[in-house]
């Protein structure tokens, strides 16, 4: 007598690996949010010499602005790295200044004040701007480990409008919620950078302005792509649950 034939087992189709975003072989975004025609035709030249100091972590942030920089400016160069190194400096070092708020340990000179004073003759002498890309929390981590070589090297200088007790002022803030920044006068390291290159630049104006503008395409290009969040209901604590359901257990016996 003939076994009955077993039925072969239906199987799926091996499924294919989800396709990678293409990027743009100029700006290295992706396709649907390429810059390149925001970006100039050369990069700018500066006197200034900018220098960025790039936590590892930063390299996986979509929103990073440090590439943006890089492919704007000329003279800026990108080194990634926990902490400021010698050998991360020119030969021959100029007149360095570094962008980073002040502290209870650290006083900081403004921009206003950088522009209005002689403490440095950036007019004359190419100065060395040293920038650290991270988040606020590895950034305060990475100046402090930087301070033996920053110490006598480099001043620390800060933007105006620097203000604990006050949020928001940045782009991000402006014009998109995007990201917060922690405080009034906190800003990404583009802003600050093109912020900066405005006050320091013989022609700051111009600098500042092709570097906002590439800022606020990039925002205005994430805003197409977010997705409006729904509210969501307010979770009550547990203590006042624990008083609802007592309310609701007297009411019942109560009434």
């Amino acid at each position: 007598m003939e076994e009955p034939e077993h039925p072969t087992p239906f199987k799926s189709p091996p499924s294919s690996p989800p396709q990678r975003r293409q990027l743009c072989s100029h700006c290295d975004r992706p396709l649907p949010a390429c810059l390149c025609y925001a970006l100039p035709a050369t990069p700018l030249p500066t006197k200034t010499k900018i220098l960025i100091i790039r936590h590892p972590h930063e390299s996986r942030h979509k929103l990073n602005t440090t590439p943006l920089i890089s492919k704007t400016l000329l003279n800026a160069t990108t080194i990634s790295s926990r902490r400021l190194l010698p050998h991360h400096l020119p030969n021959q070092s100029p007149p360095a200044i570094y962008l980073f708020p002040p502290s209870p340990n650290a006083s900081a000179v403004t921009l206003s004040q950088l522009k209005s004073s002689n403490l440095l003759n950036y007019e004359t002498t190419p100065l060395l701007l040293i920038v650290f890309d991270a988040t606020w929390k590895h950034a305060k981590e990475m100046v402090s480990a930087s301070e033996g070589v920053l110490k006598g090297l480099a001043l620390r200088v800060c933007l105006d409008g620097v203000d604990e007790n006050v949020t928001g002022g940045s782009i991000y803030d402006n014009e998109l919620v995007l990201r917060k920044e922690p405080f009034g006068g906190c800003v990404s390291t583009l802003e600050a950078v093109a912020r900066c290159l405005g006050v320091i630049e013989p022609n700051g104006d111009e600098v500042q302005g092709v570097l906002i503008g590439v800022l606020r395409e990039m925002v205005r290009l994430q805003a197409g792509f977010l997705k409006p969040l729904k509210p969501r209901p307010k979770m009550l604590k547990k203590s006042k649950h624990k008083e609802e359901d007592n309310y609701q257990l007297v009411h019942k016996f109560l009434y």
